[in-house]
């Protein structure tokens, strides 16, 4: 009778931001919620018709 055990160990290390990614995507951010309130107040948003 062979009993063969295996192990793995997986370590994963969570990325910092840096302040420039950081400012990057506060600014995409921003230009979508502006891009979002433009649909909105232009009422040129997708409706489905039935």
């Amino acid at each position: 009778m062979t009993l063969n055990i295996f192990f793995i160990t997986i370590t994963i290390h969570l990325k910092k931001m840096t302040e420039e990614e950081y400012l990057h995507l506060q600014e995409i951010e921003q230009m979508m919620q502006e891009n979002k309130n433009k649909q909105i107040q232009s009422g040129c948003f997708s409706r489905i018709n039935y």
